[in-house]
């Protein structure tokens, strides 16, 4: 039985075949979530498939169906994401304190 005061998001990680910086994000949503969410891997294959899921860039974090590092000027497609840091420094994923942000802003902490 589920506890009634927890809530559940679904996480999910889309990547293209091989990107080096997926198993990074997904670690680091786990670690953040430590339990209170499962997190998912999605390998996505081609463009229309990328733009049918909104895939901002590999690897591009789903939650709930929602990227929430996703620009307005970021077209959905399969090439290699970057991200900026706290500091304005490029990394191939969200820092755990972004991602922290995000998903406890997001609901997976439980009250």
């Amino acid at each position: 039985m589920a506890d009634r005061g927890a809530v559940v998001m679904r996480l999910v990680v889309l990547h293209v075949p091989g990107c080096p910086n997926a198993p990074t994000l997904a670690a680091r949503v786990a670690e953040v979530v430590a339990g209170r969410a499962r997190v998912e891997q999605r390998v996505v294959h081609d463009d229309r498939e990328a733009a049918d899921l909104d895939m901002h860039g590999s690897p591009t974090l789903l939650v709930d169906g929602i990227d929430p590092f996703a620009r307005a000027d970021q077209p959905p497609g399969l090439s290699c994401r970057l991200y900026r840091d706290e500091a304005g420094a490029l990394a191939g994923a969200p820092s755990l304190a972004q991602l922290r942000e995000v998903l406890v802003a997001g609901g997976t902490r439980e009250e």
